[in-house]
């Protein structure tokens, strides 16, 4: 929920006044906790293996499990906020590590830490939904979920095929409002993986309550693959099948109705609109039938609606350049007002305007961003660092503060909610990747909601007269002259992917420092919290840390500005990622090639970082 203070926080005068980005630097703040982020039919289940007889499992005796080999495999299933891992055969070089007693163990552990979080007496209900997206390993691995879940004395609410943000909804929406939820997906990445995103009712957990939940499931693990601890026996858990997402489009209709308030036809607003959807073959496409289509919207053409866990057409992904293609190709042929492209759970959207331009990444944030500062003039904006210098620019031209900050939509929405606490007002906040949240939505991030603004501006618009559809409120944004991703698979063993991607990251930084690099300048991104290319918080109580990144400038021999590079270690698989944006042709071309020559060669990264792909970039 929404952080409003009562009264502003002082403002200090901030060391990087002048650039043009946000300056205004409150007192650390006090010590909080980091947050957010997000009729019945009875069924049994059943799972791989059983609890302990009094229910908690401990390291087993003689095995030290910081440093055993077994407990590791769960400890290295966190990644960042959430859990992943691979839960079908067909990847090259890359076993099955989320199995089905892994979740059970995992799930098992959210059970007891969230008892321990709130408090709750043993004899007291703990209710915990749960949702999950078409993944083909979905149906398996939640048996053991929900086996994990009852072992730790709660009651489970199964949604069945939902959306991430649904799950937090859950437990916020009236006759609902379970104390947790958890969404059963692996978003955008293949088909082959799987993994779990945990909500209460303050929202999506941070980086350190999934470690603190892994390291004890890495104990229970242990000690189950020992033969110990599997005291539960065989009767399955009783599991209440709820149809939530009937209830979440219905919020979300309500929403449209109301806001656009239409003198003519209340109830139908999206009469006379023409909207396409992607769903990708992932969760999205209720939002045609529950929530366009019983508005009045006209949704003939949209495509791969129907869920299939092998997404045969191609990922759901707003970012992907097929389902983009794709969709403003139907949006042309369509003639219609607005497409929209979810990713598999749909806490991610891009979308199409009337033109077929496609609106993501810089191009989504600034049509946001100018939503949003009618509505809330002066707002702050807080984006990831990847975000473009021309955005920065289009926000201050409507008279609202960009806050640059750490890569992960978790970093960002955390960064928000940190900004409001300090007394510095801060709408949105969103990632270049589609992520999206909203101080009015529980900073939350669901792409479904955000997709529901950009519906609203629109009716609104046509009502008013205005011409040239909502593509229209970015026509000024100026946008890069190159933008390039490249990305450096880490070699040997994917155990040891993040330590050698933090030791080549740091190497990058270090080689700048001792001005190995002429011309590279470490960015501070603008943010006055933020020191050493967006690693380090510099107040009191810093958000964790989940993966090592810095973003720096080449100047020319004239000490004219280039570009800027930001390099980083993925939290989903053992590469790094090389961002580039350029501010004249060509400049994406020099930045790797002086990378290549002068740091990745020389340093000896290349020894352990796959490089081809930025040989490639040069050929």
């Amino acid at each position: 929920m929404a952080t409003v203070p009562t009264s502003p926080a002082t403002m200090q005068a901030c060391k990087h006044a002048g650039r043009g980005v946000v300056r205004l630097c409150p007192p650390p703040p006090p010590p909080r906790r980091s947050r957010l982020s997000y009729g019945q039919v009875t069924t049994k289940a059943t799972a791989s293996s059983g609890r302990a007889a009094g229910g908690r499992v401990g390291a087993p005796v003689g095995v030290s499990a910081a440093g055993d080999e077994e407990g590791d495999r769960i400890r290295r299933l966190q990644n960042g906020s959430d859990v992943r891992g691979v839960a079908l055969e067909g990847e090259k070089g890359r076993a099955v590590d989320l199995t089905p007693l892994a979740v059970e163990v995992i799930a098992e552990s959210f059970g007891e830490w969230l008892r321990e979080e709130l408090m709750r007496p043993e004899d007291e209900e703990l209710r915990v939904s749960v949702g999950r997206d078409p993944r083909l390993s979905g149906a398996r691995l939640s048996a053991a979920l929900f086996a994990g879940l009852a072992g730790a004395g709660c009651s489970v609410f199964d949604m069945g095929l939902a959306t991430t943000p649904a799950c937090f909804m859950s437990t916020m929406l009236p006759r609902f409002s379970y104390d947790a939820s958890i969404m059963m997906t692996a978003s955008h990445l293949p088909y082959t993986r799987n993994g779990l995103k945990f909500f209460t009712k303050r929202g999506g957990l941070t980086s350190g309550d999934v470690e603190k939940i892994c390291d004890r499931a890495a104990h229970k693990y242990v000690a189950r693959k020992m033969g110990l601890g599997s005291g539960r026996g065989t009767t399955p858990p009783v599991v209440m099948r709820v149809g939530f997402m009937s209830a979440y489009a219905e919020h979300l209709r309500d929403i449209i109705k109301q806001r656009v308030a239409h003198p003519t036809h209340y109830d139908t607003p999206l009469e006379g609109f023409k909207v396409i959807v992607n769903a990708g073959n992932g969760c999205g496409g209720f939002f045609t039938w529950d929530v366009l289509e019983k508005l009045g919207a006209d949704t003939t053409g949209s495509l791969h609606l129907e869920p299939d866990g092998t997404f045969p057409n191609h990922m759901p992904n707003p970012e992907d350049a097929t389902a983009m293609s794709l969709t403003r190709s139907a949006v042309l042929a369509q003639r219609a007002d607005l497409g929209v492209v979810f990713d598999t759970d749909v806490d991610r959207s891009g979308v199409v305007d009337a033109m077929g331009a496609a609106i993501n990444g810089d191009r989504l944030i600034a049509l946001m961003s100018a939503i949003v500062l009618d509505e809330h003039p002066g707002t702050t904006v807080v984006t990831d660092a990847r975000a473009s210098e021309g955005l920065t620019r289009f926000i201050a031209s409507r008279g609202g503060q960009h806050c640059l900050y750490r890569v992960g939509y978790r970093n960002v929405i955390d960064k928000g909610v940190q900004l409001n606490a300090d007394g510095v007002e801060t709408h949105l906040m969103m990632e270049t990747t589609g992520h999206g949240a909203l101080r009015e939505n529980y900073f939350l991030d669901d792409g479904a909601y955000m997709v529901v603004k950009i519906i609203i501006e629109m009716v609104r618009m046509r009502l008013a007269g205005l011409q040239g559809g909502f593509g229209s409120l970015i026509m000024d944004l100026e946008e890069p002259s190159e933008s390039v991703l490249l990305r450096m698979n880490i070699m040997g063993e994917p155990k040891f992917g993040k330590q050698r991607g933090a030791q080549a990251v740091e190497a990058f930084k270090r080689y700048i420092q001792e001005e190995k690099l002429s011309g590279w300048v470490l960015d501070d991104c603008g943010d006055c919290f933020v020191e050493e290319g967006c690693l380090v918080d510099t107040n009191d109580h810093p958000i964790d840390i989940d993966a090592y990144m810095y973003r720096a400038k080449l100047y020319d021999e004239n000490k004219r500005p280039q570009g800027w590079v930001h390099i980083r270690q993925s939290v989903h698989n053992p590469n790094i990622a090389l961002n580039m944006q350029s501010y004249v042709p060509g400049g994406c071309r020099s930045m790797a090639r002086d990378l290549l020559d002068r740091f990745l060669l020389a340093s000896g990264v290349n020894e352990y970082v796959d490089i081809s792909e930025v040989e490639n970039f040069l050929e």
